[in-house]
């Protein structure tokens, strides 16, 4: 069955020998302005010959779209995998990563196949960011910048732990078996990367097999389906999330696993994923309740709880019918989940009275599951 709950999302001819197809988007809630996006291809470890590609399609769906993209790709010396090229005829002249001011000018930073060589987990390696470039960043994500991630993003800075949470619940690149095709399951449909797909999509590409599935904290939008294809070592079962999305310190987060081949870069349904990943993150769009999940709200009545802003008693009200809500939407039930949502709803009404901006975020929280929840069913 199609989907298509909110943004259409349009295919159209272009004239770019590397990008034969150009993806339009007509968002349901468009940015008020055009808005910029960085893509960083730099690579101080293996160098996907696609990252090149990857660039020139999110600079055509930036002209398609009304976004910018500046690039930072530069030429870096010689390692263990050789001297990348980089992209100097694209690439900014020196770091943007000086500050969180600096930053703040693009809504949202693409990291594609960032390879850094860093997983030996030797603390002594240098990551893909210095301390200061890591610290510029972590103040860009804390003010609510937008992080979209793709394929090999997870295979970098393999020994900070907080960009494992970044790019999403700790799950780590650790290995792929040849490339090959194989299929997965749109699980979530509501999302602007999503809603153009049918419930399975069959595709080629190299498939990563992850340290850890990062489904109890992130939504899960699709998962591959190892019994279509040889995963090789490290197989995940049938747990094996491909791309997710969450929000996290403020920020919007969003992952895939596909795009290692440059024909990802000439697939239409992949370019609107991708596309979809960076409006989405941008906050240029919305849909299905914004990837709030289970454990994000979860999380916030504890910390709520903490900070004093909200009873034990509500605490405890709210736990309970988020739980038994979950219970439902787990056991495939979303509109059942959705209905007992209310019961949560109106308990940040009734014992959430005075504290108002705890009582508006819980209240907005348990609203976007709701969208979700009702969105699915």
């Amino acid at each position: 069955m199609k989907r298509n709950h909110s943004p259409a999302l349009v295919g159209a001819l272009g004239a770019s020998v590397a990008l034969s197809l150009v993806v339009a988007m007509a968002p349901a809630q468009a940015a008020a302005d055009d808005y910029d996006v960085l893509v960083v291809g730099k690579t101080t470890g293996f160098r996907h010959s696609s990252i090149d590609e990857a660039t020139t399609a999110v600079m055509a769906l930036g002209e398609a779209n009304g976004f910018t993209v500046d690039v930072w790709d530069p030429p870096t010396p010689a390692g263990r995998w050789g001297a990348s090229p980089g992209q100097p005829e694209r690439t900014l002249e020196s770091t943007p990563f000086t500050s969180a001011e600096n930053l703040a000018k693009y809504e949202t930073i693409v990291f594609v196949s960032t390879v850094d060589g860093t997983n030996s987990l030797d603390p002594a390696l240098p990551t893909l960011l210095d301390g200061s470039e890591l610290e510029a960043f972590q103040g860009y994500i804390r003010a609510g910048g937008g992080y979209a991630g793709v394929h090999a993003a997870t295979d970098s800075m393999h020994t900070v732990p907080w960009y494992g949470q970044l790019t999403g619940g700790g799950a780590r690149f650790i290995s792929h078996p040849a490339q090959q095709t194989a299929t997965q399951t749109v699980e979530d449909g509501t999302h602007p990367s999503t809603e153009h797909l049918d419930e399975s999509w069959t595709r080629f590409d190299e498939w990563y097999n992850f340290t850890q599935s990062p489904r109890p904290v992130v939504r899960v939008l699709t998962n591959l389906e190892e019994t279509t294809y040889n995963p090789g070592r490290n197989a995940m079962g049938e747990d094996h999330p491909l791309s997710w999305c969450q929000n996290i310190e403020g920020a919007r987060s969003w992952y895939t696993g596909g795009g290692h081949t440059e024909a990802s870069y000439t697939d239409p349904a992949f370019l609107q994923h991708l596309l979809g990943g960076i409006a989405w993150t941008a906050r240029a769009v919305s849909g299905g309740g914004d990837c709030v999940t289970w454990y994000e709200v979860d999380t916030l009545v504890s910390d709520l709880l903490d900070e004093g802003a909200i009873s034990q008693k509500a605490a405890t009200q709210l736990d309970r019918q988020l739980a038994e809500a979950q219970e439902l939407a787990d056991a495939g039930e979303p509109a059942e989940a959705a209905e007992k949502l209310n019961a949560a709803a109106a308990q940040v009404r009734a014992h959430v009275r005075d504290n108002a901006d705890a009582r508006e975020t819980l209240a907005g929280k348990v609203s976007d599951l709701q969208t979700w929840q009702r969105e699915l069913g």
